[in-house]
């Protein structure tokens, strides 16, 4: 058995916003929830999966590892869900505590709450094409790294984007969007502490 850990390679948030359409590519933050007001945070992760395992590999257990730094909400359950299509980085970096991103560039392609790829490609539905059912959910409760451990359809998602490097879009972060008050905030790839990134664990035997 091998153990390849990877670091993300593309990570975002889409922002729910009536106004300008906002990313944070380049942001030391990922948020999922609902903000004091209301307004949905989802964020956007991926792995490449294909440049770390070797094709015709079999995946026997995955994890994946992300730390809160900020939390406005009570214990709250949050999920990974299999993204549906491609997407596109963006490079903004928002100011501050960067819950409100910033202004998304349509020549970068930034990814939004309405587009896959700003100003050419537009999500079937605002904010994400996603599979409705959760790979691994985990309840988040204050600051701290948490891991969603080895499910069966974690382990399925990463066998398919193994099988298919092509179909890796990565999964789509959910918090509670049922209230106010749930969003938790995550380190991003671009964090400038190294030990709070994204991290994915995925064992496997090769062919």
């Amino acid at each position: 058995m091998a153990v390849a850990s990877l670091s993300s390679n593309g990570d975002d948030t889409l922002y729910q916003s009536l106004g300008d359409q906002t990313n944070n590519g380049a942001g030391e933050w990922l948020f999922a929830g609902t903000t004091r007001e209301g307004d949905i945070r989802r964020s956007v992760i991926a792995f490449d999966i294909g440049a770390a395992i070797p094709a015709g590999s079999t995946v026997t257990a995955v994890s994946l590892t992300l730390t809160v730094s900020r939390s406005i909400a009570s214990a709250t359950e949050i999920g990974i869900h299999p993204l549906l299509g491609a997407w596109q980085e963006g490079v903004a970096d928002a100011l501050g505590n960067e819950g409100s991103g910033a202004a998304a560039d349509a020549t970068d392609g930034d990814v939004t709450w309405t587009h896959r790829v700003f100003g050419s490609e537009a999500w079937d539905s605002p904010g994400g094409d996603f599979s409705p059912d959760a790979s691994a959910t985990v309840t988040v409760n204050g600051r701290g790294a948490y891991t969603w451990e080895s499910t069966s359809q974690m382990i399925a998602d990463v066998q398919a984007w193994v099988d298919d490097p092509t179909g890796n879009s990565g999964w789509l972060i959910k918090g509670d969007e049922s209230k106010n008050q749930t969003a938790n905030r995550f380190d991003s790839s671009e964090n400038s502490e190294a030990t709070g990134r994204p991290v994915l664990v995925v064992e496997y035997t090769s062919s």
